[in-house]
C-alpha cells in the first residue's frame, strides 16, 4: 500500500514523521516485543529526530526495546563529518537514554563491513522479530531521504545495485557523489519492511517525485514498494510543487 501526505512545509514533515515513528514503535511493542527501524541518512530527516529527542516524545518511546540500524553509510572514518550515525547521533541517539548495545553502527571502514553488517541484521532479527516469508529480516520502520537524482539510501540511477535480489547488504563503489564507497541496504531488505517513510522535501526534488509517483522504475526511490507493508511518502509543498502542475 503506498500513501501520499503532502505538507506546508519541511517543519511539518518533521512533525510527522516523528509522530509515525512514535507510534509504530508503540505498536511494534505491543504486538512483539520490540521495535527495529532503520535511520536514513541527509539532511531532511535530522529535524524529525531532534524532534523524538525531545524529553516529552522521548519519553513515550521504549528505548530499552528499540534497535537501530542505519539503512546506508558512507565509507569514512567514525567522525567524520560525513558519517550518517554520527549525525544521527547528535540529533537524537546521544539524547536518549538507549542502550549502547541496541545501536547497530555500520562496519563501513572495513573491507567486509556490508558482509558484516547483513550478518548483524540477521542475528538481531532472530532474536526477537520474526522475519518473512523469504527469510528476509522485516523491520517495523525504515526511514529514508531522497536526492534530487532519485537515488535513496545508497542506491542510485543506473547502478548494478538496484538488481541485487540475494544480499540484503552491499558495498557500492560507484556512487556518483562524493564519498563514492558506501554500504547500503539493498531492496529487498527495504521493500521486506512493515513500514517504509521516504521524506522528500525541496523544491530541487520536486521533478524526480513527480517520476516517483508515476512509478517511473529507472529512479531508485521509485522501486521502494514494501511487499506486505506499506509506503509512507511525506512531503513538503516545494518538493510536490511539479506533481501539482502535471494533474
Amino acid at each position: 500500500m503506498r500513501e501520499v501526505l503532502a505538507f506546508a512545509n519541511d517543519d511539518d514533515v518533521a512533525d510527522a514523521a516523528a509522530f509515525l515513528f512514535v507510534n509504530l514503535a508503540a505498536q511494534a511493542v505491543r504486538e512483539r516485543g520490540a521495535f527495529y527501524v532503520a535511520l536514513a541518512g541527509g539532511k531532511t530527516p535530522l529535524s524529525c529526530y531532534r524532534l523524538i529527542s525531545a524529553p516529552l516524545i522521548s519519553s513515550r518511546v521504549d528505548w530499552e526495546k528499540t534497535q537501530v540500524f542505519f539503512g546506508d553509510e558512507r565509507c569514512v572514518p567514525e567522525g567524520h563529518p560525513d558519517r550518517n550515525d554520527d549525525a544521527a547521533a547528535a540529533a537524537l541517539l546521544n539524547r536518549i537514554s538507549i542502550p549502547g548495545k541496541n545501536i547497530h553502527r555500520v562496519p563501513a571502514t572495513e573491507r567486509d563491513g556490508a558482509e558484516r553488517y547483513e550478518s548483524e541484521v540477521r542475528g538481531a532479527f532472530s532474536i526477537f522479530s520474526p522475519s518473512s516469508d523469504k527469510g528476509v529480516p522485516r523491520f517495523d520502520l525504515v526511514f529514508l531521504g531522497m536526492g534530487a537524482d532519485g537515488h535513496t539510501a545508497s542506491l542510485f540511477p543506473g547502478r548494478a545495485s538496484l538488481d541485487e535480489a540475494q544480499r540484503l547488504v552491499l558495498r557500492v563503489d560507484d556512487a556518483p557523489k562524493p564519498p563514492p564507497s558506501r554500504v547500503t541496504f539493498t531492496l529487498p531488505l527495504v521493500n521486506a519492511a512493515r513500514h517504509v517513510a521516504l521524506l522528500v522535501t525541496g523544491k530541487e526534488k520536486a521533478a524526480a517525485l513527480s517520476r516517483v509517483l508515476l512509478e517511473d522504475a529507472a529512479l531508485p526511490a521509485a522501486r521502494v514498494r514494501p511487499t506486505s507493508g506499506t509506503l509512507t511518502i511525506l512531503a513538503d509543498a516545494a518538493a510536490v510543487s511539479v506533481s501539482k502542475a502535471a494533474s
